[in-house]
């Protein structure tokens, strides 16, 4: 009896041993999104990530030097400030991206359906919010695709192009799975910790935070259950435009980066 206990429990470890070093070989392969700020306005460096994100297709800003801005969100569940977001995108004529989670579109569906009328654009923040540097090629696509399902159910987007994944965790794989699958990487130039909604410290903070570090081509991405951010929004939009800032949405950079380059000479 001691011998098969013996034996059972020798095919335990072993399996253990097996999932944990799977686990930890997807984790040591992931990074996770993060650069150094800078208050120069200009686009900051994030060194060796850039080779990774040219090879495959994948965005954090438009480095063409134009005076341009990328309103992103996450949304992950709701806390009341999303409507009123929505009225200033609409009274300033600003489009953005609105990167939902299962969750979200869930419990918020006029909300999703709201954003798609007035225009915006719905991205993939996946359905549960797993990391995707750590699942299978299937459980990512059952992930995406649960998302882009869910969203066409309750709006007028029937598919979703741009992906922006969860906590900002990637790797070449998950990459080059995406882009198989049909979806553009979207990370970001220009963020603050703006999600935690018990530390909120005013308008003025997240006001502040974004002009700051505002430059060319900056994907800004916000959190819309951020009071701060509600109450700022009209305010930073204004002032960017002031400072010659357009607002242009996630299509209008991926298709001038597909147009062909100019042949100068003959």
């Amino acid at each position: 009896m001691r011998k098969y206990i013996a034996v059972a429990a020798a095919f335990t470890l072993f399996f253990l041993v097996l999932l944990l070093s799977e686990g930890i070989t997807h984790a040591a392969g992931g990074y996770g999104w993060g650069f150094k700020k800078n208050d120069n306005h200009e686009i900051p460096d994030i060194g060796r990530y850039k080779d990774i994100l040219d090879e495959h297709g994948a965005y954090y800003a438009d480095d063409s030097g134009d005076k341009v801005v990328y309103l992103t969100f996450d949304n992950g569940y709701e806390e009341g400030y999303t409507d009123n977001i929505l009225d200033v995108l609409k009274d300033q004529d600003v489009p953005a991206t609105f990167f939902v989670t299962g969750h979200y579109v869930q419990s918020e569906p006029k909300l999703v359906d709201r954003m798609v009328d007035e225009g915006h654009i719905i991205g993939n923040h996946s359905y549960h919010h797993p990391d995707l540097t750590i699942v299978r090629k299937e459980k990512m696509k059952e992930e995406l695709e649960s998302l882009e399902q869910a969203v066409a159910e309750v709006s007028g987007q029937k598919e979703i192009k741009y992906l922006r994944p969860p906590r900002g965790m990637f790797s070449e794989r998950t990459l080059k799975w995406a882009k198989e699958l049909g979806y553009t990487h979207i990370f970001w130039s220009l963020a603050f910790v703006d999600w935690e909604t018990s530390e909120q410290k005013g308008w003025r903070y997240a006001y502040e935070n974004i002009m700051a570090n505002i430059h060319p081509g900056a994907i800004i991405l916000l959190h819309t259950v951020s009071s701060d951010n509600a109450k700022a929004l009209d305010k930073m939009i204004t002032e960017m435009k002031e400072q010659g800032y357009q607002f242009k949405s996630l299509d209008h950079l991926v298709m001038k980066n597909k147009l062909p380059k100019p042949i100068y000479g003959y």
